[in-house]
């Protein structure tokens, strides 16, 4: 699709640009593990929202436009038409997504915007006034075009429950999505509608641990649409997003160089170690939906109601559980580790009577264990490595969790303790509070997980610029 020569460019580009980011002393969604150096602990400095490089992508470096369709390969000067047409067409989104960031950037100086559904105020938020404003700018303009091509069971569908079901709400939401517009040109970003839990099941072969045939179908599907459209080739697919909450996805995602080095990546398994760049992928949430929807599974008593200190039962996955259960395992009342739970005891029902519920890491360190707790008002003690959270560019996870590096495992209880019971009460009337963002709803809700995934897509796209500078 694209000559060796142009590749060597552009990410030459890129990597000045991203350069020149880190210079401007730039910080994006924070690794909870990240070296002290990284992370500003000594004051209440908001890191800022958004970044704004100038990702320029010279169309002259990219491949040659497709052939036209059958019939037409003498209409030159129609092709001229529609290329002077798709650039002008792109011309208004660049200025258009110009106005929305200078709005952005000014909106910790202005008064908050009234709002009919919610207003994002707290310590939940590391700039609540500039969310808001980029949540407002992005229902007033988002556009995403879903590429057609691709039949199901594999592309434009996905099972929609279980731990991994919001690959597929996502994707059906998203087909009928007012975000959505039928012309490509309108669009800002464009969806590869492509399922990995649908992949796996159907193309893999169980056992074979042969991941070829996986990849190929991604590596031939971005192949047909760079051949068909424009828009692959004029971005280097910059502009276009996958999402996957199945463990596989990033390691399938490599199949395509640009995939993972250009383009937006929405994943449950947001692992800085397996190459998830958290400046341009979007960590999403792994929510367990055993019947498809969240009924049943939200709310719980008052925080004086909860006899539990500290909660966790689950399998030996992993070396993280595995330090956790040397520790702790039935060695403490008030720290209640398990593998399983007692006959007739419920995993809810230990949420819900719990104040603070430990959210480790298993083989991945996507899990459902941090939505579980928010979503009963359990306040999360997350345990991983190399993790980022959802939606970390807007959202102080510090503030409504509490985050233990592997090291602090053995003074789990003490840094519980050292919390006082007002920290406490504030932590998780935040946690409630934040929920709201991570919850499913049929059909989606304004500041709900679909449109919260959305925005973190949106935000990638504002620290984009995409110039064509197609000569024919």
């Amino acid at each position: 699709m694209v000559g060796e020569k142009s590749r060597k460019k552009i990410k030459l580009a890129v990597l000045v640009t991203l350069a020149v980011a880190a210079l401007s002393g730039f910080r994006y969604p924070l690794n909870f593990h990240q070296p002290a150096s990284h992370v500003d602990t000594t004051t209440n400095v908001t890191p800022p929202l958004l970044h704004f490089p100038r990702l320029k992508l010279d169309r002259r470096l990219a491949a040659a436009p497709p052939s036209l369709p059958e019939g037409r390969e003498n209409h030159s000067l129609n092709t001229s038409n529609v290329s002077q047409r798709r650039k002008r067409n792109l011309e208004k989104i660049e200025a258009r997504l110009g106005k929305a960031r200078t709005a952005i950037k000014e909106a910790p100086n202005r008064d908050h915007e009234p709002d009919p559904d919610y207003l994002p105020i707290g310590p939940m938020y590391r700039n609540a006034k500039a969310f808001h404003r980029s949540y407002l700018e992005m229902e007033k303009q988002f556009k995403v075009y879903i590429y057609e091509e691709g039949d199901p069971p594999i592309f434009h569908t996905a099972p929609s429950h279980g731990v991994l079901g919001l690959e597929g709400i996502f994707i059906n939401e998203m087909e009928q999505s007012h975000f959505r517009t039928r012309d490509p040109d309108k669009a800002q970003v464009y969806f590869l509608p492509f399922s990995i839990i649908s992949i796996v099941h159907f193309v893999y072969v169980v056992n074979s641990h042969d991941w070829s045939r996986m990849q190929n179908t991604v590596a031939d599907y971005i192949n047909v649409i760079a051949q068909k459209y424009p828009y692959w080739n004029r971005s280097l697919g910059a502009d276009h997003f996958m999402l996957a909450c199945h463990d596989w996805g990033p390691k399938i995602s490599f199949a395509v160089p640009n995939l993972y080095n250009s383009s937006i990546r929405a994943l449950c398994n947001a692992n800085t170690s397996e190459r998830f760049n958290p400046y341009r992928d979007v960590s999403i949430p792994e929510v367990d939906l055993p019947r498809g929807t969240t009924d049943g599974l939200l709310g719980g008593p008052s925080p004086s109601h909860r006899p539990t200190l500290i909660f966790f039962a689950g399998g030996v996955h992993g070396y993280i559980r595995t330090v956790l259960f040397e520790y702790w395992e039935n060695k403490d009342t008030e720290v209640q580790v398990r593998k399983y739970l007692p006959k007739g005891v419920k995993y809810y029902d230990m949420l819900r009577k719990s104040k603070y519920c430990i959210c480790p890491s298993g083989y991945e360190v996507a899990d459902a264990r941090i939505f579980e707790a928010l979503y009963t008002g359990c306040v999360p003690i997350i345990i991983k490595d190399h993790y980022v959270a959802p939606f970390s560019d807007v959202l102080n996870w510090k503030s409504f969790s509490v985050i233990i590096p592997v090291k602090d495992i053995p003074n789990l209880k003490k840094i519980v303790k050292n919390i006082s019971p007002r920290q406490y009460i504030k932590m998780q009337a935040r946690g409630l509070k934040v929920r709201k963002h991570f919850e499913v709803n049929f059909p989606p809700k304004r500041y709900d997980v679909f449109h919260m995934i959305l925005h973190s897509i949106w935000l990638r796209r504002l620290n984009l610029q995409i110039r064509d500078n197609e000569v024919l």
